[in-house]
């Protein structure tokens, strides 16, 4: 604090001593009696009067003020016993530093006073793990009050209790008094943090069944160890080691040891202050088993007999405690099932230490059955009732039942429009035999507008914009409008959708779009476009729910697709002058796969989908199934005309400890209606199935099924060079599609603590199969000849195996049909295709001259084609990932390692998506 003049204010240290006159000094310490004078009996004290009082020193504190706090008054009596009191009196009133009494002796009084300080500041130093706020709230000492030592004192506990709570018992805090003018500090509390108090060493002593790691798994806090860097519960809390007690007694407990006690738990800090060791001693006890299992009902609708039989318990098996519980949980969930709301299920535990058997009685107490007197429905500002309501499965007046009950709580959920693990409370009614139900829901904003930008493994450079109400009006409806671009594709939609249309149990949706698609293929690593597809048009969707469980829909779709590649890469210059001005697909160029699909299409399309959906949530389901089943018919007009057959399955288990457990499976199948013409498969390449990237991890986008690589060759057939080219980089590789395709995944999501929790991590490990397949293998694009011994005539090969071809002649014509040649234009002096044979002429003009003209032969390069990849045998994936809803937006990373394969298919270790919300 530089030249302030400071004074260290020991937490120890006790108040300035009394400056007392001789007087006063012989008043409060009276000089020692003789041992062996104290027997005889004590004088009588010296009673005076007070002839007059005086207050001298005072500042603030008026002379009225300070005598309140006395006995002493000007006429009154005193003894030194009374002084001595006074002095106390005036100490304890927290004003005053410094009390002196005069003229003890005379009867004329002076109280001559030093007032304690005024507080200027109280400044924090040294505070970096906590901030000033949270200390603000603990401390008394506030400027402009009166410095006190005992208040000092006291908030530098306070303070030490905030560090001892956050595990730093190493914290250190020592208070300074800064002096001022005018009689006023500065107080200063200089802290040293210190490190975390972590816990070094957890022993356990008395356990033999089990062995020490396996007990402080069960526990919640943890070693300070190197793989343990990164968790929180390495530091000592002494709430948590109460919980820790109470999570070894339900550890036994499960395990059948319904004796077993924590004896004593001592938590015992290191002399450096930095770490705990914590010391369990327990006691086990015998393992008991269950003995008979009972059921005593006062419910007559229960068969005492028939629902001990269907308990999950059973005499003979390890006591577990937890099996209890849920034992009274599932019969109490039965009888709210029958309607009665309010069943008191009461387990009797009948010990016997002899054969070690645990006996168990359930009474179920009577009760009336239960009928819904009102549902009450709190904090939907914005919803309207009705949305909420009508996902209720029971209404006022219906008998109570657990299921419906549960079942309305999920619909509730899987809206989306309120908080998370929302649930149904239940009161008693005005009646013994009512009850309310009451839904107070805490609204989520719904609206969604987003301006987002990207990188994705998959697409590259991406932009986003949308808007999104899923709650319009507060009427459940959903309006949507987005833009997305990225380098090979391009979408504009607009959607509504109405989930009960005119109060009815009928839901109507429907969207407009354009959206503008890039195929490629990979040269090297870098992509190269193939083909554009641009589809506008509109869907409209109608549901109609069947049961609970089943639902209807049906679709129609009208789209017309313009499918285009690039004139200059895959069209063919017919005449020789650079401009791709016909309508020519050359297969040699783009391949004749390609070539069939270039064109403007219209698809009218009709489909029916059955829907099965039990999943608690749509948003983030933990339990339940889904099942799909889909056919779509196009024909109804325009050009297009297929039947297509999809199928998706979901299950979703709960399997404890937040473990959550999924299979899923997906399916599809696409047949022609259209005439089948010979080497062409009758499904249009834009209307197959295809796999990879993102629905298959460990595969690239469009990694897995039928696709066609051109592999070039190096040197020449005529040197007997010729061999294919090796590097994968520089081989062609087009995927085809497939007309069915097989996806199965299972997949484990692995909790996390509460903090990762809180950021949004969801990490899970998966295994995937799939495969797609089954297509018409497209024919040879072009048909080289191979070459042949002049000797023998035998077919010849290249040293790799593969045949020795020779370049394709490609004899170039005119127009009108006539042969072209390559001659010189004497206007210009350059090389020209002509039909003259001899000299140089155009189709207007004679020839003239006499060179003689070389055939115009473009031609074709030899190269290998060959399919690969139509196999229905499964590929196999293995891998982890992680979800995460960052500040910047949804991510999801893959690690995935493909164990089995076929020719062909691309792989792909890691794969990421992020979005980027600014």
């Amino acid at each position: 604090m530089g030249a302030r003049a400071t004074a260290t204010l020991l937490a120890g240290t006790i108040l300035s001593g009394i400056a007392l006159s001789g007087a006063a000094i012989a008043q409060t310490a009276p000089p020692t009696v003789p041992a062996a004078q104290q027997a005889a009996p004590v004088a009588p004290q010296e009673v005076r009067t007070v002839k007059s009082l005086r207050i001298e020193g005072s500042q603030r504190v008026e002379a009225d003020t300070v005598l309140s706090y006395t006995r002493l008054r000007a006429g009154t009596e005193y003894t030194n016993e009374t002084i001595d009191q006074a002095i106390k009196d005036l100490y304890a009133s927290d004003l005053l530093a410094d009390v002196q009494i005069e003229g003890v002796d005379t009867g004329n009084l002076v109280i001559r006073i030093r007032e304690n300080p005024v507080i200027n500041r109280v400044i924090f130093e040294g505070n970096k793990r906590l901030k000033q706020d949270k200390i603000d709230k603990e401390v008394k000492l506030r400027p402009r009050q009166i410095f006190t030592r005992t208040a000092v004192r006291a908030d530098v506990t306070r303070i030490i209790e905030l560090y001892r709570r956050q595990g730093r018992f190493a914290a250190n805090v020592e208070p300074k008094m800064v002096s001022l003018d005018q009689n006023r500090v500065d107080v200063v509390f200089e802290i040293s943090e210190g490190p975390k108090s972590k816990v070094r060493q957890i022993n356990i002593i008395g356990n033999e069944v089990f062995a020490d790691g396996k007990l402080r798994g069960e526990m919640a806090t943890k070693q300070a160890r190197i793989t343990s860097i990164f968790s929180s519960n390495t530091s000592y809390d002494q709430d948590r080691l109460a919980y820790d007690q109470q999570k070894l007694r339900q550890f036994y407990l499960t395990e059948g040891y319904a004796d077993f006690r924590v004896i004593s738990a001592v938590a015992e800090l290191t002399p450096d202050k930095k770490d705990f060791i914590i010391t369990y001693v327990v006691e086990e006890g015998p393992r008991y088993k269950f003995g008979p299992v009972t059921v005593d009902s006062a419910i007559r609708d229960f068969d005492d007999k028939k629902m001990a039989a269907g308990l999950a318990i059973k005499e003979g098996d390890w006591y577990n405690a937890k099996a209890v519980e849920d034992t009274v949980e599932q019969i109490s969930e039965t009888a709210g099932i029958f309607g009665y709301a309010f069943a008191d299920v009461r387990p009797d535990f009948q010990r016997d230490r002899e054969t070690l058997t645990m006996g168990m009685n359930f009474r179920v107490g009577e009760a009336n059955r239960t009928y819904i007197e009102r549902i009450d429905i709190t904090g939907n500002r914005q919803t309207q009732d009705k949305v909420i309501r009508r996902e209720f499965r029971v209404a006022e007046g219906d008998a109570f039942n657990t299921f419906l009950v549960k079942r309305s709580q999920d619909r509730i959920n899987s809206l989306g429009y309120f908080q998370d693990k929302f649930e149904i409370e239940r009161a008693e009614g005005s009646a013994p035999d009512r009850i309310v139900l009451k839904a107070n829901v805490e609204e989520r904003p719904n609206g969604e507008l987003t301006l987002s930008a990207g990188f994705s493994s998959l697409e590259q450079f991406i932009l986003q914009a949308s808007i999104r109400q899923r709650n319009f009006r507060g009427k459940g409806q959903t309006v949507s409008a987005s833009v997305d671009y990225s380098t090979y594709s391009k979408s504009l939609e607009l959607g509504f959708t109405e989930p009960y249309l005119f109060d009815s149990n009928v839901a109507l949706g429907g969207t407009v779009f354009r959206r503008d698609y890039n195929a490629f293929n990979y040269i090297g690593s870098d992509r190269s476009t193939t083909y554009s597809q641009v589809s506008t048009g509109f869907q409209l969707v109608a549901g109609v729910p069947l049961t609970e469980y089943w639902t209807l829909s049906g679709r129609y779709s009208l789209t017309q697709d313009d499918v285009t590649l690039d004139r200059s890469s895959f069209f063919t210059d017919s005449n020789g002058n650079g401009v791709f001005d016909n309508n020519e697909c050359d297969p040699v160029k783009a391949g004749r796969y390609y070539c069939e699909a270039v064109g403007s299409r219209i698809t009218s399309l009709v489909g029916l989908s059955l829907i099965y959906d039990s999943l608690n949530s749509r948003i983030r389901p933990t339990r339940g199934h889904r099942l799909t089943i889909g056919t779509d018919f196009a024909g109804l007009g325009g050009d297009v005309k297929y039947a297509r057959a999809r199928f998706d399955a979901d299950k979703y288990w709960h399997v404890g400890s937040g473990f959550i457990f999924s299979l899923s499976a997906e399916g599809g199948y696409i047949h022609s209606l259209e005439k089948k013409v010979a080497g062409t498969d009758p499904v249009r390449i834009t209307d197959r199935f295809y796999l990879g990237e993102p629905q298959f991890r460990g595969f690239d986008i469009r990694g897995v099924g039928p696709r066609v690589q051109r592999i070039a060759f190096t040197g020449d057939a005529a040197s007997g060079t010729q061999l294919l080219i090796t590097d994968k980089e520089q081989i062609i590789d087009d995927a085809i599609g497939g007309r069915a395709y097989y996806l199965a995944k299972a997949e484990l999501e692995i909790p996390l603590g509460a903090g990762a929790a809180e950021m949004g991590l969801r990490p899970s490990i998966f295994v995937m199969a799939g495969s797609l397949f089954r297509i018409t293998a497209p024919g040879r694009t072009i048909a080289f000849d191979q070459a042949r011994d002049t000797t023998s005539g035998l077919l010849l090969f290249n040293k790799d195996g593969s045949p020795t071809l020779l370049p394709k002649d490609n004899l170039q014509k005119d127009s009108a049909g006539n042969q072209l040649y390559i001659g010189t234009d004497p206007a210009t002096g350059f090389s020209a295709a002509t039909p003259c044979s001899v000299g140089f002429g155009t189709a207007t003009t004679a020839c003239s001259g006499t060179s003689i003209n070389p055939l115009y032969n473009l031609q074709t390069a030899p190269f290998f084609e060959r399919y690969v990849g139509d196999s229905a045998k499964p590929r196999l994936s293995i891998g982890f990932g992680v979800n995460w809803n960052s500040p910047f937006g949804p991510l999801r990373i893959d690690i995935a390692k493909a164990l089995l394969s076929a020719p062909g298919d691309d792989k792909k270790l890691v794969t990421f998506n992020v979005g980027t919300q600014f």
